[in-house]
């Protein structure tokens, strides 16, 4: 078989070790010949491709990022996009596809799928909020990195007294926040999930400040004050149908320095959640999905995605695992909620 390789929406760590681990399994036990696609989606839609066999996936399992690049194209919002997607893999002789991404790029695989495109999904987001799946890969590596920031910032606030808010990813489940806020001992910690009461966050804070410690306050980017909207960089609109966030950080920061008097600092995390080497956990896990990944298109099982459940690599219909998010259940902040304050 000729199988084609993709990755698409945003970057994580662990996509590499996807890539090296369909191929070198393909190739060795499977024989079979494989062709990149660069930059996602767009790599189908205009016929963009790269060589990808063994001497290609030598030495990229800790490396982040994707060799194969990515981007946020949507061939079902291009004219005539899901014709020409068909006519160049029929082209370039490719027999299926392996697309690793979360829920965007997975949604054109399950459609795809529908017009008998033979696609095979691996999950992958830092949000950690696809459904059908315990975990994803990158995910691990971005609380990882959010945890070191929390700690260096907590030496830094406690040194001038201040109250530092930090804001990092998730759009619409606060994964990362909750798992960073309680592995670096935040005070607050704000998820979309949840509309937050300014006065509330303030009065945990004035709390803090009282005990002597100044205040860590973890907010994701997609958080929402009771009364009023995600704060938002501007109002234009991906392929996908996704506005650009951020800015609660400082608004929420400029917000707490105004009603308590302290001095406050916002710290955008941003992309630096998604550069980098992948940790262990996430090297073995995106290791194990890639296997997975190549066992299921050699064995034909089309329209299902990887996914672990427990300790154990499962197949599951791509139509289950993009039909909703996964997004952080009440009983979890409720557990975190004692320490806030």
């Amino acid at each position: 078989m000729r199988i084609g390789v993709l990755t698409g929406g945003g970057d994580c760590p662990g996509l590499n070790a996807v890539i090296r681990a369909v191929v070198r399994k393909g190739v060795a036990e499977y024989g079979h010949e494989f062709i990149g696609f660069r930059d996602g989606w767009r790599g189908p839609l205009e016929g963009k491709t790269m060589p990808l066999g063994i001497p290609e996936v030598r030495g990229i399992l800790p490396r982040g990022g994707t060799i194969l690049r990515s981007s946020r194209t949507n061939p079902f919002k291009v004219d005539g996009g899901v014709e020409k997607v068909k006519a160049n893999l029929a082209d370039l002789g490719v027999d299926a596809l392996v697309a690793i991404g979360g829920e965007d790029t997975l949604g054109v695989a399950k459609k795809l799928t529908d017009l008998d495109v033979p696609v095979v999904g691996v999950p992958k987001t830092i949000d950690n909020d696809l459904g059908a799946t315990d975990y994803t890969f990158g995910f691990d590596t971005a609380v990882n990195i959010a945890t070191e920031a929390i700690d260096r910032l907590h030496t830094t606030a406690e040194s001038h007294h201040r109250c530092v808010v930090v804001e990092v990813m998730g759009r619409h489940a606060g994964w990362i926040a909750l798992h960073s806020g309680l592995a670096g001992g935040a005070n607050v910690i704000l998820v979309p999930e949840r509309r937050f009461s300014v006065s509330e966050v303030v009065g945990w804070v004035e709390s803090r400040f009282r005990t002597d410690y100044s205040p860590i306050v973890v907010v994701a980017e997609g958080a929402q004050p009771a009364e009023g909207e995600m704060v938002t960089q501007n109002a234009e609109l991906d392929a996908f149908g996704h506005v650009r966030l951020g800015g609660i950080g400082q608004w929420l920061s400029d917000q707490i320095e105004k009603a308590t008097g302290k001095e406050s600092r916002a710290v955008v995390l941003g992309h630096v959640q998604r550069g980098g080497t992948p940790t262990a956990f996430d090297r073995v896990l995106a290791t194990r999905f890639g296997l997975h990944a190549i066992d299921a298109v050699h064995e034909g099982d089309y329209g299902k995605m990887v996914a672990l459940r427990g300790t154990d690599i499962v197949r599951v219909p791509l139509a289950e695992a993009t039909a909703e998010l996964k997004t952080v259940p009440d009983h979890r902040l409720d557990e975190a909620s004692v320490f806030f304050g």
